[in-house]
């Protein structure tokens, strides 16, 4: 790709996400029309960026969507339309990174990792610790988090077996990672569950915090026991640096304050103009993190890091775009064809046994994440199919075993982001960290089987 196009692609994606938002409530045909055209080459331009295995993710979504449209007799003039019911998932991931980025113009990430660098006793204590501390920061700052609690892990057991340190981190902070997100109004698979079942998100938070807490107390439950015999000493040793409580603490309940006035702006603004979801999020994250960063006198931080993260993030969306629009494209001319009758089928059949439906879903996220599918591509999916059921099913549970299974391969997924990332940083086979989480994959996926099934 060429260099010039590489640093500039947020300026391409950003006018091309502006106009569709701006469309939403223009409302012209002509307009969406045009977005669907330059949505074609914004596919082209990102293909040669994007990575091998959403390449092959991509192609493979064109390829049989393009046999289904040719199928379906559609005419060729229409193809451009195929491609924008994904865009809100698009300006969604685009500014993301803002919030991300106040919370680490607040500091709020430092303070709250210094819980880590603290003496304990044993891994057994260390592990409840770094797990509640990456908890923390992955309800606000995503996947930036695992990252940051990694590297501090990294640090501290530089002189541990090799062994127990790869266990230790790819467990506390993976796990920590998934059942964080489940909640959250910033994770896509939450927003796209929420917009593809119609049930409100605060309808599904207080079950998601349950079926969140529950998972999380039997993990530390878990981890303090198993790793309660290894002794722990930092490899590292900070004596300028001790714990203050009241500190972190006041940090923590400014994070909750935050999101609880953000999640009341996002549900007032949805209601007030009949808005999606995913578009009251996306609309509320720029104008809520500046506002923030204000009341925070962290500006001119706020503005340093957010300008810079945001480019670096949008200029490497690539991977994301070419996974959106080439599934917008293949679900589209899905719909139109017989064939989402025939995925379907299974489905209808087990209609009598709700709970076989609920656990066919869990098994097909865990399938589809062994080959490398993302699981945003398997809900993309999954929506379609589940629809015609939610006549007979409640649209709740099937929700609920949509995020929780999609959440749960975040911990076993061997070709996806956090495992992938997770092996780099500790230089460990990532079919290793399939096999240690496997279990909790499937503790975290009943447990939210288990609640969608009692909400039947």
């Amino acid at each position: 790709m060429n260099h010039f196009l590489k640093q500039h692609l947020y300026v391409v994606y950003s006018v091309i996400l502006l106009m569709y938002i701006a469309n939403t409530f223009i409302g012209s045909e002509p307009i969406h029309y045009v977005i669907g055209i330059l949505a074609i080459p914004m596919l082209l331009i990102s293909f040669l960026g994007a990575s091998k295995l959403f390449r092959i993710l991509g192609s493979i979504f064109i390829t049989v969507g393009t046999g289904m449209y040719i199928y379906s007799g559609l005419p060729l003039y229409q193809v451009p339309l195929y491609f924008t019911s994904t865009m809100p998932l698009l300006a969604f991931l685009t500014v993301l990174p803002w919030m991300n980025s106040i919370v680490r113009a607040g500091r709020f990430d430092r303070r709250i990792n210094e819980l880590m660098k603290a003496n304990v006793s044993d891994l057994g204590k260390l592990y409840v610790r770094s797990s509640f501390t990456t908890y923390t920061l992955c309800s606000f700052i995503n996947l930036s988090a695992l990252s940051i609690s990694q590297e501090v892990l990294l640090e501290n057991m530089a002189k541990m077996k090799k062994k127990i340190k790869d266990s230790f981190i790819s467990q506390t902070t993976l796990r920590a990672f998934a059942v964080a997100l489940c909640w959250s109004p910033m994770e896509i698979m939450v927003a796209m569950t929420v917009d593809a079942t119609g049930v409100s998100y605060l309808a599904y938070l207080p079950w998601l915090i349950l079926c969140s807490f529950i998972v999380l107390m039997v993990d530390w439950l878990w981890g303090a026991r198993r790793f309660k015999s290894v002794p722990y000493e930092a490899a590292v040793y900070h004596p300028q640096r001790t714990i203050e409580p009241g500190i972190i603490a006041w940090k923590i309940t400014k994070l909750v304050i935050a999101l609880t006035a953000f999640l009341l702006i996002v549900v007032t603004l949805g209601n007030a103009y009949n808005l999606n979801f995913i578009l009251s999020v996306t609309l509320v994250i720029l104008p809520f993190s500046f506002c923030w960063a204000l009341v925070m006198n962290r500006m001119r931080s706020f503005l340093a890091i957010g300008w810079g993260t945001w480019k670096f993030r949008t200029n490497h969306m690539q991977n994301f775009v070419v996974l959106f629009l080439s599934l917008a494209f293949f679900s589209s001319s899905l719909n139109e064809t017989p064939f989402l009758g025939m995925i379907q089928q299974p489905f209808l059949a087990a209609s009598e046994t709700p709970l076989v439906i609920l656990l066919l879903i869990q098994g097909t996220y865990l399938l589809m994440s062994m080959i490398g599918v993302h699981p945003v591509a398997t809900i993309g999916i999954l929506a379609e199919v589940m629809q015609p059921l939610y006549s007979v099913i409640n649209p709740m549970s099937v929700g609920m075993v949509l995020i929780t299974g999609a959440l749960a391969t975040a911990t076993v997924g061997a070709y996806g982001i956090t495992v992938t990332m997770t092996s780099m940083n500790t230089v460990q086979n990532p079919y290793r960290i399939t096999l240690r989480n496997m279990p909790f994959a499937l503790l975290y996926g009943g447990v939210g089987t288990l609640i969608g099934y009692l909400l039947l």
